[in-house]
């Protein structure tokens, strides 16, 4: 790998397609390697930034079944959403493909038959399991059974979400068809794996000794975690009809594993992309001279990182990736994000609620982006990121400078005099911050470097209120002159600066100045080199707002939609508890189950959870402890008709006898309820339920 590549390949993680793009997608992969690539454009590089719909796999085949549509109206409905939500996000791929393209069975299927041919593959006949009723094989996600290691009874066949583990879907406990519900049996069928251990040695070799500084810590540790733990061979194929057939003798009715295609999707992306720019794909991906470099999350580490390497190794004519810049995750005001649960920001509804804020959220997000712990999004926090610096720092300056320019000078770039030595420190700054900003960048420190930026518009507000061009004016116009040309080099130079961040308020900027009227626009090395970037004569145009103030009410609209998913999901997982041991017509007929009516009712001292009632049973009146106090107060319950269990027998609470109990449920909120009598008069205290 050359210090100085001729060019940059750059991939963003392919998105899978059953479901739109959602704000922890964008903070772990999109945003920062946006950001990226239109850094490396401003600076002159050649650049491949490629990414696509990741359209095979069991999750798909199963939204499918249950939609009663086939994959493929999946995948199209999905992949027209999520592309066109990046294009309106402001995400600069030079390709988005999809791993369903033509071009791409044929360059995984040519992947998979150069491995073949080079004899890299192991052929093993196993047994899997097998859903008789289905007449299949279950792939890992149309298997769910009790995880092995921690128990959890909803693990999926090759992974527990639980507690993280990967397994194969034999290792289950009790495990039972997605598709069917029954327990299936095992079947003898023929695979072809990759032998991760036979590569061991070249990835200790490649990353635990060539990569041990440049690669982030997180990213480094899970992979010396994998490879400390022992690679062993990993199944290439899969017994399913949904996907890349597998091009050899006896992969009839067997496809490509999904992840084994998808990752050669850069590859087939960057063809497609280099065949329609009229290119050659193949320096993007095998020559020396270039740096690659995977955008991903810390999920996909082992694929980018073991799996993918060791495919590109086997096929022997491809370069390495330069870094894998992952991502941790980003959770939601305090909660782990949830496709299944709704518990997310959805990127189309984001820019049908915030029309023309992209900007914001892609600011929100890089300034708290997840580069080495997760991180939580808030709200709150978006809103504050907004109105605190994108509008009070970043706004208040460029819009200060607009309008002064044309009070003063009717728009026109004033002429200035001699500077002082606040002007010449001023611009030094000034021509400074490119290199730091680079710098951050070129670390993969997004947040580092999106503070930068904020901290050159915050060189231009103290500029301007340390300098007070409004009140000089009154006494020396050539002063004034000279401090709003300073003003307006910084103004140039956010406007330039700002595009791999905020391209949309970069281009509004540009436009306010009139960029396009230079003899050149100015480029990320100007603002370091050159003495001036807005010439004076130069007619800039009128002040238009840069960002507005996000409201309270804009917040809690956005608040008040997680708390009814919230509440949606609690309605749906109150699943309903097993039935209890079965009892014969006499045990029940020993239970004495009456109408009674509460008559007082009192909060038990120093008890969160206790009342002692006063129930009228219509045999006797008596006192019954009841732990409803976090659901009721003593004065919402008397007068209530209620069931009573008569003949519990008593039992001392708090130093309180209680002779009874209280029928009550749960509602899906985790509310108590009565179990009440018909409230007709008829039904008098004292009569039995039977």
């Amino acid at each position: 790998m050359s210090t100085n590549p001729k060019r940059y390949t750059i991939t963003a993680a392919l998105p899978y397609t059953n479901g739109p793009i959602h704000i922890g997608h964008l903070a772990g992969v999109y945003v920062p390697a946006d950001i990226y690539a239109r850094y490396l454009r401003l600076t002159g590089n050649d650049v491949a930034f490629v990414c696509g719909s990741d359209e095979h796999g069991v999750p798909i085949t199963i939204k499918a079944k249950k939609e009663g549509v086939s994959p493929q109206d999946v995948v199209d409905k999905y992949h027209a959403i999520i592309k066109k939500s990046f294009e309106d996000f402001g995400i600069t791929f030079d390709n988005y493909s999809r791993t369903s393209a033509q071009i791409h069975h044929e360059t995984a299927s040519e992947f998979f038959l150069e491995l073949y041919k080079k004899s890299e593959f192991i052929e093993e006949v196993t047994e899997q399991l097998y859903d008789e009723e289905a007449k299949q094989f279950l792939a890992d996600r149309f298997v769910i059974g009790t995880c092995p290691k921690c128990g959890n009874e909803e693990a999926y066949g090759d992974q527990c979400e639980k507690c993280g583990t990967s397994h194969n879907a034999t290792d289950l406990i009790n495990p039972k068809s997605a598709i069917t519900g029954n327990a299936p049996t095992l079947k003898e069928t023929k695979h072809w794996f990759l032998p991760l251990d036979k590569h061991e040695e070249f990835l200790k070799e490649w990353i635990l000794k060539g990569h041990k500084k440049d690669w982030k810590p997180n990213v480094y540790g899970q992979v010396k975690s994998w490879i400390d733990d022992g690679l062993r061979p990993r199944a290439v194929t899969r017994d399913l009809d949904w996907g890349i057939p597998v091009p050899v003798e006896g992969g009839e009715g067997k496809v490509l594993y999904v992840w084994f295609d998808a990752p050669i999707g850069y590859i087939s992306a960057t063809k497609e992309w280099a065949e329609r720019e009229g290119k050659d794909w193949e320096p993007y991906w095998k020559d020396e001279n270039t740096k690659l470099v995977h955008f991903i999350g810390k999920d996909n580490i082992v694929f980018h990182c073991i799996i993918f390497p060791s495919m590109l190794k086997a096929e022997g004519s491809y370069i390495l990736p330069d870094n894998v810049p992952a991502n941790e995750f980003l959770n939601l005001e305090g909660n782990k994000l949830s496709t299944s649960k709704n518990w997310a920001v959805w990127l189309p509804e984001y820019l049908e609620d915030f029309p023309d804020k992209q900007d914001v959220l892609r600011y929100a997000l890089t300034a708290n982006a997840p580069e080495t712990k997760d991180n939580d999004f808030t709200w709150k926090d978006f809103q504050a990121r907004n109105n605190n610096e994108l509008v009070a720092i970043f706004g208040n300056f460029i819009n200060r400078v607009v309008v002064l320019t044309n009070k003063y000078y009717n728009g026109i770039v004033p002429e200035p005099s001699d500077y002082s030595q606040v002007d010449e420190e001023t611009l030094a700054a000034v021509k400074a911050y490119p290199d730091v900003i680079a710098s951050s960048i070129e670390r993969y420190r997004f947040r580092e470097a999106s503070q930068e930026l904020m901290n050159l518009a915050r060189l231009g507000n103290k500029y301007l209120a340390d300098e007070e061009p409004w009140k000089v004016i009154k006494e020396d116009e050539a002063r004034t002159k000279t401090i709003m040309f300073v003003a307006l080099q910084i103004a140039s130079a956010l406007a330039t600066i700002s595009e791999p961040f905020l391209p949309f308020t970069s281009e509004k900027l540009k436009s306010i100045l009139s960029h396009s009227a230079l003899d050149t626009e100015s480029s990320w090395e100007d603002i370091s080199t050159k003495d001036i970037l807005l010439p004076a004569g130069h007619q800039i145009g009128k002040a238009e707002l840069l960002f507005n103030k996000i409201e309270d009410k804009d917040i809690q609209a956005q608040l008040d939609k997680l708390e009814a998913s919230k509440k949606a999901n609690e309605a749906a997982n109150k699943a309903a508890e097993p039935q209890k041991e079965e009892i014969t017509f006499d045990d029940f007929t020993k239970l004495d189950l009456r109408v009674g009516t509460i008559i007082e009712a009192e909060k038990m001292p120093k008890a969160k959870k206790l009342l002692v009632l006063k129930v009228d049973t219509g045999i006797d009146t008596r006192t019954i402890v009841s732990g409803i106090a976090e659901s009721f107060t003593a004065e919402e319950v008397i007068g209530k008709r209620v069931t009573v269990l008569v003949n519990l027998a008593p039992r001392k609470l708090r130093g309180v006898e209680s002779e009874g109990m209280i029928l009550m449920t749960e509602s899906p909120e985790g509310k108590l309820v009565f179990v009440n009598p018909d409230a007709n008069q008829d039904v008098a205290n004292g009569l039995q339920i039977s």
